[in-house]
């Protein structure tokens, strides 16, 4: 059979998709400007590698266990307005942790912040499973994950510029300030409604019983886990790596890792659209998504231990080699996502799966801190980061099955019931 005509995005779809990809692109840049700061924030706080660890991964704490609370919120409650509640939340912390001056308040500001950041991916899938098709998320998809690539990339490279010159507090201040303007064309062009489509039957959306019994579950859940160790322990410690253990001044680690997460931000994006263009030619969604997800993620295991085995004039063609890894797999990942999800549970899933795969966010930097203090060496982390890329790829290959809607069970109830 000849496979449907591929459509074209609408003006308004792509408006919509365009505040998404920056909203992540400011959202990323957010949650990883301390780490950019760590070299500055270490001495003028006087922390130790633990404590900086501690700080570091504190985002995580509140980000990681408001994602069931931020999944059911956006498949009951206008999914518009609770990304914007979000926004609005996060931003403030950002500029209010320029002003802070002691560890226990930087601390709980931090917190705040991944409580605002919870709701960004469940309102991501929850818009993309409504407007998008199966043959447009790969391109969505990848557009987002260009903004999760990208962001970190330009906080460190301008970021760490700008620190250098100016200092770390005024650069946090400015940075929540401005972003607070992306609200402006985001009341303007958002929705009015969720969907043109008749809303989801009440009951549709799985529990989280119904949720633990699917395998698929388990390795979306398994395999995001794995990848976000990979990206927060290079958001959270690269800096650091690069200015104390390579010797790289403040500019330097800034282009050097900017240059690394832009290079990412490209890949992902061309492979997103070369996903949707192999599924609109006849592929099959299971093979497409896996394809770039398992290999993106064995990429990525290769390079991370070349990186700290390579020498200087190798260290950082490695390190761009294993960032492009993470930014293949990446473009897939949450279209895989809203296929298994569909519509009705697209929030919910992808809010417990970001639950289980941020709980890296809280391993990852502390983890780090903890074997730098005992070992005094950046080797055994970038080992670690990369069993973690390995076991990731043999998550999105082999455990999660077929990528197709799955048939819930009280969604079924709920149709027998209206029909």
């Amino acid at each position: 059979m000849r496979p449907a005509a591929h459509q074209r995005l609408t003006s308004a779809l792509w408006k919509i998709l365009t505040l998404l990809t920056i909203s992540v692109f400011i959202n990323y840049i957010d949650r990883g400007n301390l780490s950019i700061a760590a070299p500055l924030l270490k001495t003028e706080l006087g922390l130790s590698a633990s404590q900086l660890g501690m700080l570091l991964s504190a985002f995580f704490w509140t980000y990681a266990s408001a994602q069931l609370l931020s999944g059911w919120l956006v498949d009951r409650v206008d999914v518009y307005w609770v990304m914007a509640a979000g926004f609005f939340l996060w931003s403030s912390a950002t500029a209010v942790t320029g002003i802070v001056h002691s560890f226990a308040v930087l601390f709980a500001v931090r917190l705040v912040l991944g409580l605002g950041e919870s709701v960004a991916y469940p309102s991501y899938s929850k818009i993309l499973a409504l407007h998008f098709p199966e043959d447009q998320r790969g391109f969505a998809n990848s557009l987002i994950s260009a903004g999760l690539t990208s962001g970190p990339g330009f906080g460190m490279l301008v970021g760490g510029m700008l620190m250098a010159r100016f200092g770390w507090r005024s650069f946090f201040v400015v940075l929540g300030i401005v972003s607070l303007l992306w609200l402006v064309p985001w009341f303007r062009w958002m929705p009015r409604r969720q969907s043109s489509a008749a809303p989801p039957l009440a009951g549709s959306a799985p529990t989280l019983a119904e949720f633990a019994r699917l395998r698929s579950a388990w390795g979306s859940c398994g395999g995001l886990f794995c990848g976000n160790y990979i990206s927060y322990f290079l958001i959270t410690w690269l800096p650091y790596y690069l200015v104390r253990e390579r010797r790289f001044s403040m500019d330097k680690m800034g282009k050097i890792a900017g240059s690394a997460y832009l290079s990412a931000a490209v890949i992902g994006t061309v492979c997103g659209w070369l996903s949707d263009r192999w599924i609109d030619a006849g592929a099959s969604p299971t093979l497409v998504r896996k394809t770039f997800t398992a290999g993106g993620m064995g990429i990525a295991a290769i390079f991370l231990v070349a990186t700290v085995i390579a020498p200087a004039s190798l260290c950082v063609p490695a390190l761009i080699c294993a960032t492009i890894g993470f930014g293949i797999c990446s473009s897939n990942i949450w279209a895989i996502t809203q296929t298994l999800a569909g519509p009705p549970a697209a929030g919910r899933w992808t809010g417990m799966q970001n639950f289980v795969g941020n709980l890296s966010g809280v391993v990852a930097p502390a983890l780090t801190g903890f074997v730098l203090d005992r070992t005094a060496s950046f080797f055994w982390p970038f080992a670690i980061a990369s069993l973690f890329a390995l076991l990731g790829a043999s998550f999105w290959m082999f455990v999660i099955g077929a990528v197709e809607q799955v048939q819930w069970r009280g969604r079924v109830r709920a149709q027998a019931v209206s029909g």
